[in-house]
C-alpha cells in the first residue's frame, strides 16, 4: 500500500504540469483531493524585500498531502545524488559532477509553484532540476555514467542534462553563459503570448558575472517575463560571499527591478517567494530577482572535498538546524500527525525504486563509435565532412557541409 501511496503522490504531481500557465501547481491541486485539515508552518526567518512588499507573511497553512509531496520528492532528490556520490567513488561516473544535496527545497518549492510550461534554465548543478521536469533516475544515471539510455544519449553527462519538451534548457558547463540565454527564454515567452515566465538560475559566484546584468538591463527595458533566481549557497566554488562579493545582498542586485530573498532550506517559504514573484512577472510588470539563502553539502564538484575552506562543523551545523529534508519530515510528524512507520516505509521504497533504476543504467550500453559525430546539427546531412584527430580518421566527404 505505501509503494502505491508512493506512486499516486508522483502521478498526481506530473499530470498536474499540464495545467494552463499561470496555474499553481502543487498546493491548491493537493487540497483538491485532500480530505486532511490544514495546520499553520510557521517561517524561521523573514523575507526580506527590495522596491516591492514582498510575500510578508510568517507563516503559511499546508497540508498532509501537500507536504507528503513536497518531502517525498526532496528525499528521492537527496537519495538519487548520495547515489551518483557513491558512483563517482567507484569510477562509473567520471568527469564532471556537481551535486545537489542541501538544495532539494529551491528546486522542489519552485517546481511546486509553477507549471512545466514555465521555462527553467540552470547551469551545471541541474540533476534534480532534471528528475522535477519529468526524466526518470535511469535515465538521468545512465547520461551520468555515459549510457546510449542517457537523457543526452551519454553524450553530455553531469552538466549536460536538458529535457526541451517540459521547458527545462539546461544543464550549462560555463560559468554564467545561461544567464542572457534565460532573457532570450523570457522574450520568447512574451513574443508567443503564451503567458509563461522563465526562470534564470545561477549562483552566488556567477552573480558577478557581466553578462548577468546585461541580461538584467535588457529584460527590465522590454518588461520580459524573467525571474533571475540566485541560489546562494554560501560559496563559489571555495570562495566565501564575505569575500567573493562586495554587497552580498543579491536580491539587490537587479538595482531597477523588484526582489525578494527567502529562506532556500524552508521549501513553503521558497514556494511563496516564487508565487509572489510569477504574479508580478505575468501581471506584466516585467522581471524579479530572488535569491534563496541555501547551501550545499558536497563541495562544488566532486573534485572538491569541501573542507579547505569550511569546517566539517559548519558543514554539520546547517545539517542539524536547517536541513530542508528533514524539515518538512518533521512538519509531517509533528504537525500532521503521520506516524513514524509510515514515513519509514516511503524511504525505504524510494531507496529500492532508485536501486533498481540505477541497476537499469547500468547495465545499458555505451554510445556507439559513430555517435559521435551524431547530432552536431539538426537533420544534419549524412555526408556532413566531420574532422577527426589526423584526417585520415575523418568522417564524410571532405567540402560537404551541414
Amino acid at each position: 500500500a505505501t509503494g502505491q501511496g508512493v506512486e499516486s503522490i508522483m502521478s498526481i504531481s506530473l499530470a498536474r504540469r499540464i495545467a494552463r500557465p499561470g496555474a499553481r501547481a502543487l498546493a491548491p491541486a493537493s487540497r483538491a483531493f485532500s480530505a486532511s485539515p490544514s495546520f499553520t508552518v510557521e517561517f524561521d526567518t523573514p523575507f526580506k524585500a527590495y522596491m516591492c512588499d514582498g510575500p510578508g507573511m510568517s507563516s503559511v497553512e499546508a497540508t498532509k498531502e501537500e507536504v507528503m509531496e513536497l518531502w517525498s520528492t526532496m528525499y528521492k532528490m537527496r537519495r538519487m545524488e548520495l547515489a551518483a556520490d557513491q558512483l563517482y567513488k567507484a569510477k562509473q561516473i567520471r568527469g564532471f559532477c556537481h551535486l545537489y544535496d542541501g538544495q532539494e527545497a529551491v528546486c522542489v518549492g519552485m517546481e511546486s509553484a509553477i507549471t512545466w510550461k514555465d521555462s527553467i534554465i540552470t547551469a551545471y548543478r541541474d540533476h534534480c532540476h532534471q528528475l522535477s521536469r519529468g526524466d526518470s533516475v535511469e535515465s538521468i544515471m545512465a547520461e551520468l555514467m555515459g549510457k546510449s539510455t542517457g537523457c543526452a544519449k551519454g553524450k553530455g553527462g553531469s552538466m549536460h542534462m536538458y529535457m526541451a519538451k517540459n521547458n527545462f534548457f539546461g544543464g550549462n558547463g560555463i560559468v554564467g553563459a545561461q544567464q542572457p540565454l534565460g532573457a532570450g527564454l523570457a522574450f520568447a515567452h512574451k513574443y508567443r503570448g503564451d503567458g509563461s515566465v522563465a526562470f534564470t538560475l545561477y549562483g552566488d559566484g556567477a552573480a558577478n558575472q557581466g553578462q548577468l546584468f546585461e541580461a538584467m538591463n535588457m529584460a527590465a527595458l522590454w518588461k520580459l517575463p524573467c525571474i533571475f533566481v540566485c541560489e546562494n549557497n554560501r560559496y563559489g566554488m571555495g570562495t566565501s560571499t564575505a569575500r567573493g562579493s562586495a554587497m552580498p545582498e543579491y536580491y539587490k542586485r537587479g538595482q531597477y527591478m523588484p526582489g525578494v530573498c527567502a529562506d532556500g532550506m524552508n521549501v513553503l517559504a521558497v514556494r511563496e517567494a516564487v508565487k509572489y514573484a510569477t504574479a508580478h512577472c505575468r501581471s506584466g510588470a516585467g522581471p524579479f530577482v530572488l535569491e534563496f539563502d541555501t547551501y550545499r553539502y558536497h563541495g562544488h564538484s566532486m573534485s572538491d572535498p569541501g573542507v579547505t575552506y569550511r569546517d566539517r562543523t559548519e558543514v554539520a551545523g546547517v545539517r542539524e538546524s536547517r536541513d530542508p529534508v528533514n524539515k518538512a519530515r518533521a512538519w509531517l510528524t509533528d504537525k500532521a500527525g503521520v506516524p513514524e512507520a509510515e514515513l519509514k516505509a516511503i524511504e525505504v521504497a524510494t531507496r529500492k525504486s532508485i536501486d533498481a533504476e540505477i541497476a537499469l543504467a547500468k547495465a545499458a550500453s555505451a554510445p556507439p563509435d559513430s555517435d559521435i559525430i551524431d547530432c552536431i546539427y539538426v537533420g544534419q546531412n549524412p555526408k556532413m565532412f566531420v574532422r577527426g584527430c589526423d584526417m585520415s580518421k575523418s568522417h564524410g566527404e571532405f567540402g560537404v557541409s551541414c
